[in-house]
């Protein structure tokens, strides 16, 4: 959990880097920061080389100096490990260190992320430093948090990796015939009689490209394992901090929907949750927020911390366009709208070489408290410290979720067929957009996890059936929810094996239909159907179903081609309760109407009723009931209030009614 016990506040700052600085930048820069109202950094995330100079040596007086000068100036520490990048000496020393890359190359030292998960080096030595860094700093009060490594990923091919895959697999199949039938390897005579004859699937064995695969079951079974063995990396550090500081709160830095871990998985292995928000130039409002309530929604609804976003700029996209003036503040809001409790950037001060030197920073090269993005964090700090405890610790509450799982992630696009266009997020985001567009509070959650507390649960492309989540599912339409999904569900089980018997196999019952065939569209082709009266393009894949107990209830099926009015849009009663099934992919207008009319079928209401543009999202606790309003426009809005309401941020009570709310502006309503 959140160490709440330990802040008055939304602790605010983020990564401190004093040892890329001369000692008398230092002190000028705690001036700065004070100024600016941050009051927590992160130290440590890159020093594995300083503070361990050689095998034997290990050196913390710089460290020690920092945290002197950070305590004397009083601010709070989340205290990183520093094994996000290991030292020069050791990958020249034990080369197993080192990575082997998709193509079979192993790597030299170099960048990050460049330790093999399954190296005895990588492993001894991390665990090492992580124990004496605990052991040193367990003393300093000030140390709320404990940061493992930094931005977990990457993926190793070499030898050391193979050998532990084996192992893997032995645990999970136990004999070589259980594993031969999970991956049907009487395909292209690739049966295994020894555990030694299994290969790394990589571009010298079982791959088309980096996304195709010939063998779905063996490459999906490695990328779980490549996921689990980082993740075991994590838990060893954790460990290591707990022996020596039992109660202390340990977190990593997450990254959205980062396709080579499972998240779910790792949550479960963190105290809370944290993650960095660095969007595309061309992301909405909507998948920015996506990625929040995936946060949110992994560690099972609780808060978590926002560890990572820039202030103005970042360096590594095509091109590096400045935030807007109003839009750090206004995503800093947008995040705790949906269930942030920190709000912290890198960098604190800007680094003047390699390849972050143009990363956005509170303090920029030229070191004024004078720039424009200087002023806009002092601005928000101020706001933040005169919120101070009101938002902590608060929850969002939903009825309905978004069902996501990265084996079906995995699976998907590992398939060879049936479009090169059908991307798992794309399909996901289609309904989540529609949803948060119309401001509904949206959970997203994995298909093993409990579904009673929702009335609408919606699951795109439900490919991979696993386990018992059809009896999940099962159990909830039966009890009066209502459940949605789409063409190419209910296809394989979860070692990517074909369900015999049609299409959508374990969900047929459920849904009331039989599928008998799918047509891949070309990009840019297109069929159509009517729904309610309107008519909706029909893209990407069209199932060609049959009924088997559901009712049509678009008006006519398809407009053309040799399917012309089989079934597009199907409702199928089931028990107490409903499941719905949409045989094509369509376009946003009729995302919106068929879920509005879903949502009103359900008696769920949106957040708040607002002109485009303008977000709405609730958390609520002890303290009531907070509403969030983000105006993300470049033109001020008119918003209305169902009741009298007092904003957190200005003071103000607002009347019920009518309302301006000025562009990138944010107001935090409580009921007056």
């Amino acid at each position: 959990m959140f160490p709440y016990e330990k802040v008055e506040k939304v602790p605010y700052g983020g990564d401190y880097n004093p040892e890329q600085w001369s000692k008398e930048v230092w002190e000028e820069d705690m001036r700065l920061l004070r100024e600016a109202y941050i009051d927590i950094v992160t130290l440590n995330v890159f020093s594995w080389a300083a503070l361990q100079p050689n095998e034997t040596t290990y050196d913390f007086s710089r460290l020690d100096e920092i945290m002197e000068l950070v305590t004397k100036n009083g601010m709070k520490v989340c205290m990183a490990t520093s094994t996000g990048a290991h030292p020069a000496w050791m990958a020249k020393k034990y080369p197993d260190i080192l990575r082997v890359d998709f193509e079979g190359r192993r790597r030299k030292f170099g960048g990050r992320h460049n330790s093999c998960p399954n190296s005895p080096t990588y492993q001894k030595y991390s665990v090492a430093l992580t124990r004496k860094l605990a052991e040193r700093y367990k003393d300093y009060d000030n140390i709320i948090a404990w940061h493992i490594s930094n931005e977990f990923g990457g993926e190793c091919y070499c030898e050391n990796c193979e050998r532990a895959f084996r192992v893997w697999l032995q645990k999970k199949y136990k004999t070589v015939d259980a594993l031969n039938r999970a991956w049907d390897t009487a395909f292209w005579g690739h049966t295994f009689y020894g555990w030694d004859e299994i290969v790394a699937p990589d571009m010298r064995s079982e791959h088309f490209d980096e996304e195709r695969t010939c063998f779905q079951g063996i490459s999906l079974d490695y990328r779980r394992f490549m996921s689990d063995s980082i993740l075991d990396c994590y838990v060893r550090e954790q460990a290591a901090v707990k022996e020596v500081l039992p109660d202390a709160a340990v977190t990593t830095n997450l990254m959205g929907f980062y396709k080579p871990l499972d998240y779910f998985q790792w949550a479960r292995e963190m105290d809370f949750v944290a993650w960095d928000n660095y969007p595309s130039n061309d992301d909405g409002y909507t998948r920015i927020a996506m990625c929040h309530d995936l946060m949110r929604g992994i560690g099972g609804g609780a808060p978590f911390a926002l560890m990572e976003q820039t202030p103005s700029v970042t360096n590594w996209l095509p091109y590096n366009a400045l935030k807007r003036p109003g839009v750090m503040r206004l995503w800093s809001y947008q995040a705790m709208a949906h269930g942030a409790d920190t709000v912290m950037f890198f960098q604190m001060r800007r680094s003047i070489g390699a390849c972050e030197k143009y990363h956005g920073a509170v303090i920029d090269h030229a070191g004024s408290n004078q720039a424009r993005v200087y002023r806009e964090v002092a601005a928000l700090g101020k706001e933040l410290a005169a919120l101070g405890k009101q938002t902590l610790g608060m929850r969002t509450k939903s009825q309905i979720a978004l069902l996501f799982d990265w084996d079906n992630w995995w699976g998907i696009e590992y398939s060879a067929g049936p479009s090169e266009n059908l991307r798992c997020l794309d399909e996901f985001a289609r309904f989540y957009e529609a949803l948060r567009g119309m401001n509904y509070n949206v959970d997203i959650v994995s298909p093993d996890m409990a579904l009673d507390a929702y009335r609408l649960v919606v699951a795109p492309v439900c490919y991979m059936v696993k386990g018992s989540d059809d009896a999940r599912i099962r159990a909830f339409v039966k009890n009066g929810g209502t459940f949605v999904t789409t063409f190419f569900s209910g296809i394989v089980e979860e070692h990517d094996l074909v369900v015999p018997g049609g299409y959508p196999g374990k969900l047929r019952d459920i849904l009331g239909i039989w599928v008998e065939e799918e047509d891949a569209l070309p990009a840019g082709a297109e069929n159509s159907f009517v729904y309610r009266g309107k008519t909706y393009p029909a893209t990407l894949l069209c199932d060609l179903l049959h009924l088997e107990g559901a009712q049509q209830i678009d008006e006519g099926g398809y407009g053309s081609d040799f399917y012309a009015g089989m079934p597009v849009v199907t409702k199928n009663e089931f028990g107490a309760g409903r499941a719905y099934y949409l045989a094509t992919a369509s376009n946003e207008a009729f995302y919106r109407a068929f879920l509005a009319n879903l949502c009103a079928e359900q008696g769920i209401e949106p957040v708040l009723k607002t002109p485009a543009g303008v977000e709405a999202a609730s958390r609520e606790g002890e303290g009531g009931r907070l509403l969030y309003v983000l105006n993300h426009n470049d033109e001020a809005a008119v918003i209305s209030l169902p009741k009298p309401m007092r904003d957190l941020v200005s003071g103000e009570t607002y009347p019920a009614g009518d309302h301006a709310i000025a562009p990138k502006d944010v107001r935090i309503f409580q009921q007056a």
